[in-house]
């Protein structure tokens, strides 16, 4: 049976004139094939658009950096600029999964993570501390129950 690019988890393929024979010699029937398709380790699917979580240090979200990404043709160089906030989605056009027929290809979405250290080394904290007291955001309060 061949799969088509693009099929999704659960969609039935049918191959015409595959199934039980006919009754009283009559021609065969159609062969319905369910498929299932395994996750990947790297992409997720929304449709005909990949997913992708990409972790980015502090120092790369808070003044920016290029991250190279994968894709399914082949890694593809993204821009994060300055300021970009942990959970931001980024959209790279043409890149997800190809669609059935004529109706073009998804995009991959590629979103942010930005990773904080587990332990910090004195000098490290040190500056962080220092981050915090030239800061001029304020500090986010926590949820109010009102």
């Amino acid at each position: 049976v061949r799969i088509p690019a693009g099929v999704e988890d659960g969609q039935r393929i049918r191959v015409k004139g595959r199934g039980a024979p006919g009754r009283a010699n009559g021609p065969p029937g159609d062969l319905y094939v369910t498929v299932r398709v395994e996750k990947h380790p790297l992409f997720g699917r929304r449709g005909r658009n990949l997913t992708l979580t990409v972790p980015v240090t502090y120092p790369e979200a808070a003044l920016g950096t290029t991250v190279t990404v994968p894709t399914l043709d082949g890694p593809v160089t993204l821009r994060v600029p300055s300021g970009t906030p942990s959970g931001k989605t980024f959209r790279v056009k043409g890149r997800g999964v190809p669609a059935q027929g004529r109706n073009g290809t998804g995009d991959l979405l590629v979103t942010t993570e930005v990773s904080v250290p587990k332990k910090l080394n004195k000098e490290q904290k040190a500056v962080v501390e220092e981050l915090a007291r030239l800061s001029d955001e304020e500090p986010r309060s926590h949820l109010e129950v009102k």
